[in-house]
């Protein structure tokens, strides 16, 4: 299973958010490149980058630091957050993504999105699916869309997508444990590469989502809380 630490941007900082709400937003360090090389430093082979002034304004913003984050480490690079066209999708790749994360665009335009799974590869496009109540929302989670979260993995399963990162928004931030019936519920209803997110409180946490199934875990604000060392992922990550 993969260990996928976050960086989220605001303002060109590194920051965390409780449950998507940018009034919640605390600073934790203000160069987002000496976060990802401590990272990397700790065996971190991948990282989920996220740029949240995109999400907010429905276009990419924080081109720069993905450029210098890709530029200056090996990490493999998801990046994601306002990608809303493909123009953006493509600023996304020449900046260094390795992949990148699409959620709202793949609701609001889903014919465009299709053409883009075949024109870059499945491979390529992570399917975001971030869900408050088993429904999709979009727009930095400030716009409810109505579908359901199994069925929209399904829709993008049909059209090649492999990966699909799951983000319970109810539980994002609040260091409480992430949503497993939810993550159960997908791997048993898809045959989509789930990579959970949200919720991950302690290192058993970590366990449990290999346990389940899940190919990937993003750990966020409990590596800045240290509630996850970055000794005990390197420890996770040489024992893999």
């Amino acid at each position: 299973m993969k260990i996928i630490p976050a960086i989220d941007i605001i303002d060109g900082k590194c920051v965390r958010l409780s449950k998507g709400d940018y009034e919640t937003k605390k600073i934790y360090n203000e160069n987002p490149l000496e976060v990802a090389k401590e990272f990397e430093n700790f065996g971190v082979k991948f990282l989920h980058l996220v740029d949240l002034d995109g999400a907010k304004s429905k276009h990419i913003v924080n081109q720069k630091i993905l450029e210098k984050i890709a530029r200056d480490t090996s990490l493999q690079i998801d990046f994601g957050g306002g990608l809303k066209s493909k123009e953006d999708i493509e600023i996304a790749f020449n900046s260094g993504a390795k992949q990148i994360t699409i959620g709202s665009f793949a609701i609001q335009n889903p014919e465009s999105c299709y053409e883009i799974i075949e024109n870059y590869g499945p491979e390529k496009i992570i399917l975001g699916a971030d869900c408050d109540d088993r429904k999709i929302k979009t727009s930095g989670w400030v716009e409810e869309s109505g579908q359901n979260v199994i069925d929209f993995i399904l829709q993008y399963q049909q059209k090649g997508i492999k990966n699909t990162i799951c983000t319970d928004i109810s539980k994002d931030g609040m260091l409480e444990g992430p949503s497993i019936e939810l993550y159960e519920e997908i791997l048993v209803k898809t045959s989509i590469q789930l990579i959970a997110s949200g919720g991950i409180s302690c290192i058993e946490d970590v366990y449990k989502m290999k346990e389940i199934g899940c190919s990937g875990t993003i750990i966020g604000k409990a590596i800045y809380e240290r509630k996850i060392t970055l000794i005990q992922l390197q420890n996770f990550i040489e024992n893999a």
